[in-house]
C-alpha cells in the first residue's frame, strides 16, 4: 500500500542519507550521470527489500488493508493492483504466486521512476506538464528493477567482487614401471647410514656405523676398497665432479677430505662443536657445506680449510642439506621441522619453510626442474625454487621417512625406518608402488629399515642403505607394462 511505501522510503532514506548526501536528481544532468544516479538509488531499494524474502503479514494479507489504502489504490488508475504475496527471490527480478505488475497501463514507465526519483531527492522534475505520482510501492519496485538491469554492467563495489571459483583438475600421474629388487650386499658390520655414487658411474661408497667407507663396484657389487680413520658412526658422503676428492663426516665432529688417487686423508676440517650428520659439495664453487647437532650449517673453502660462513638459524640438529647452482644455493633440513633456504653470498636466510609439524630428515633435488622435496614423518612436501613456494604433498607415507631420492625421470623413493618403501610420481604426486624392505636372514624384524638412498647416475638403478648392515640394489622390471601394472589413480 502507500502507506506502507511510504514508511519504507522514509527509513531508507534515514539509513542511507550519508551516502546518498552527494547525489543530486535533477534532470538537467547527462545521460550516463542519470543512469547510474538510478541504479545506485535503486539498488539501495532492491537491498532493503532484500531483507527480507517474504514480505509482513499485514502488507501479505489483503484484509489488513486500511480504508485509506484501499481509496488510494483505487484513485490511481495506472498503478496496478499488487499481489496478495511478493516475493524478491534474486534480486533482479520480481516473482509472484499470482499475475506479475503489469506496467503496461502506465503512460511512460520512464517518466513515472523519474517521477519517483525526483520526489525522494526532494527536487521538483523538469517536465511541468505531468503531475508525478506519488512514490507508491509498485513504482519503487519497478524502479528497482530497472536499476537492477542496468547496475548489471557497472563494476560491484570493493569488497564484493565475486570470482568464480576454479575447478580444480587434478594432474593425471605419469605410468612408471615398478621397482624390484636386484642384488643385496653385505660386508659392513653396522647400520650404512650414508650413500654416494661418482660421476663417472662405475663404483659408489658407502659409510657405516662401523666407522669404515667401503668403495664398491657398481656393476659386479664387489668390494674394492676400505677407508678406515673416523672413529665414530660416518653419517655423510660426498664425491666431487671436479677434483679426485671425497668427503666423509661423522659424528666424532670430523670432516675428512680423502685423495681418490692415494686412498688417504689430506685435508680435515675443524669447528663443529658436536657429531656432523650431513654434508653436501656446490656443483660450481669449491664449496663445502656441513651440518650437524650444533645447529647451524658451516660453509668451508675447500682448498684453505677456512670457514666462510656459519648459516645459523635453525634450532636443532641440522639433518639434510643440498647445494644446487642457482639461488637458493644452500637448502638446510632441520630436527626443528623447518626447511630454510640461504644466500649463500650474504650468509644469510633467504626463507623459512616452516610447513612441516615434525623433524625434516630428508631433502631432494630434482635433477632437472628447479624445485626440490623435503620428507618428515607428516608428510612429504614438494617446493618451488627461487622463493620456496608450496607445490603439493605426497601423502601416505606414514613413517619416520629417513630417506629421500629423485631421478630425472620424475620417480621420488622415499624410505621408512621401519622399512617401507613408497615410489611417487614428481609431478601428480601419486603413489604408484607401496613396497616393504625384507631383512637379511637372520637379522631381527626391527632391523628392516631404510637409512640412506641415492640413484645411480643414470637414474635407472636404486641403492638403498640399510639397518640389516646390507646394501640393496633396485631396478625397474622390464617386463612390465601399461596393461600389466596399469595406474591406480583415484583423484
Amino acid at each position: 500500500s502507500e502507506g506502507a511505501a511510504r514508511a519504507v522510503v522514509e527509513s531508507t532514506n534515514k539509513l542511507f542519507r550519508g551516502s546518498l548526501a552527494g547525489a543530486t536528481f535533477s534532470s538537467e544532468t547527462d545521460a550516463e550521470k542519470l543512469k547510474w544516479q538510478r541504479s545506485a538509488v535503486a539498488t539501495k531499494y532492491r537491498d532493503e527489500y532484500l531483507s527480507s524474502r517474504t514480505l509482513p503479514r499485514s502488507i501479505e494479507n489483503p484484509a489488513a488493508k486500511s480504508n485509506a489504502s484501499a481509496a488510494a489504490d483505487a484513485a490511481s488508475p495506472a498503478a496496478p493492483s499488487h499481489s496478495p504475496r511478493l516475493m524478491i527471490t534474486s534480486g533482479e527480478s520480481i516473482v509472484s504466486a499470482r499475475p506479475q505488475l503489469n506496467l503496461a497501463n502506465a503512460t511512460d514507465i520512464n517518466d513515472e521512476i523519474q517521477g519517483v526519483l525526483d520526489g525522494l531527492s526532494g527536487k521538483s522534475s523538469k517536465s511541468k506538464t505531468k503531475k508525478h505520482k506519488k512514490p507508491t510501492r509498485e513504482l519503487v519496485l519497478a524502479a528497482a528493477q530497472q536499476g537492477a538491469e542496468a547496475s548489471r554492467s557497472l563494476p560491484p563495489p570493493p569488497g564484493q567482487q565475486m570470482v568464480r571459483k576454479r575447478n580444480y583438475e587434478p594432474v593425471k600421474p605419469q605410468w612408471h614401471a615398478p621397482w624390484k629388487l636386484m642384488r643385496v650386499i653385505s660386508g659392513h658390520i653396522g647400520w650404512v647410514r650414508s650413500l654416494a655414487v661418482e660421476p663417472g658411474n662405475k663404483w659408489f661408497a658407502s659409510g657405516s656405523v662401523d666407522r669404515t667407507i667401503k668403495i664398491w663396484d657398481l656393476a659386479s657389487g664387489t668390494l674394492k676398497l676400505t677407508l678406515t680413520g673416523h672413529i665414530s658412526p660416518v653419517r655423510g658422503l660426498a664425491i666431487s665432479s671436479r677434483h679426485p676428492y671425497l668427503f666423509s663426516c661423522g659424528e666424532d665432529k670430523q670432516v675428512k677430505c680423502w685423495d681418490l688417487e692415494t686412498n688417504k686423508v689430506v685435508r680435515q676440517y675443524h669447528g663443529h662443536l658436536s657429531g656432523v650428520y650431513s654434508l653436501a659439495l656446490h656443483p660450481v664453487l669449491d664449496i663445502l657445506v656441513t651440518g650437524g647437532r650444533d645447529s647451524v650449517a658451516r660453509v668451508w673453502d675447500m682448498r684453505t680449510k677456512q670457514q666462510v660462513h656459519v648459516l645459523s638459524g635453525h634450532t636443532s640438529t641440522v639433518s639434510a642439506l643440498e647445494c644446487q647452482e642457482a639461488d637458493p644455493q644452500v637448502i638446510s633440513g632441520s630436527m626443528d621441522s623447518t626447511v630454510r633456504l640461504w644466500d649463500l653470498a650474504a650468509g644469510k636466510s633467504m626463507a623459512t619453510l616452516t610447513h612441516h609439524k615434525k623433524s625434516v630428515r630428508a631433502l631432494a633435488l630434482h635433477p632437472t626442474e628447479f624445485g626440490f622435496a623435503s620428507a618428515s614423518s607428516d608428510n612429504i612436501k614438494q617446493w618451488r625454487c627461487p622463493k620456496g613456494d608450496f607445490v603439493q604433498n605426497f601423502e601416505g607415507h606414514n613413517a619416520i621417512v629417513n630417506s629421500l631420492s629423485v631421478n630425472s625421470d620424475g620417480v621420488v623413493f622415499s624410505g621408512g625406518d621401519d622399512g617401507s618403501m613408497r615410489f611417487w610420481d614428481w609431478s601428480s604426486g601419486h603413489c604408484f608402488q607401496n613396497a616393504d624392505t625384507v631383512a637379511q636372514p637372520g637379522s631381527l624384524d626391527s632391523e628392516a629399515g631404510v637409512l640412506c638412498s641415492t640413484f645411480d647416475r643414470t637414474g635407472f638403478r636404486l641403492i638403498t642403505g640399510e639397518a640389516d648392515k646390507t646394501i640393496k640394489i633396485w631396478k625397474e622390471d622390464d617386463d612390465a607394462t601399461e596393461e600389466s601394472h596399469p595406474i591406480d589413480f583415484r583423484p
